[in-house]
C-alpha cells in the first residue's frame, strides 16, 4: 500500500468515522481531530505490522488491519471527547 495509501486511508476513515459517529453532535471533537486520529491509527498499525512481521509492504492483510485500527482510533477519540464535554 505504501505511505501515500496509508495517508489516504487514514484521512478517509477519519472523516467518515467522525461523520458517522452517533456522539458527534454532543462532542467537542472537530473533524480535524478525527482525521488526525485516523491517520495516526493507520500509521501505527502499519509500523507495528511491519515490525512484528505480521505483514510485509503491500500484503493483503495490511488493508483490513490498518482500516480496523484507524476506525477504532477515531471511534475512541470522538467518544472520549463527547464524554468529556458532557460532564462539564
Amino acid at each position: 500500500m505504501g505511505w501515500p495509501g496509508i495517508l489516504v486511508l487514514g484521512v478517509t476513515i477519519g472523516l467518515a468515522g467522525w461523520w458517522l459517529h452517533p456522539l458527534r453532535r454532543a462532542s467537542r471533537a472537530r473533524w480535524w481531530v478525527a482525521l488526525l486520529a485516523g491517520v495516526l491509527g493507520a500509521s501505527v498499525a502499519r509500523m507495528a505490522g511491519n515490525i512484528t512481521g505480521l505483514f510485509h509492504d503491500g500484503d493483503l492483510l495490511e488493508w483490513p488491519v490498518c482500516t480496523a485500527v484507524a476506525l477504532i482510533a477515531v471511534a475512541v477519540t470522538v467518544g472520549l471527547l463527547s464524554r468529556r464535554s458532557s460532564h462539564r
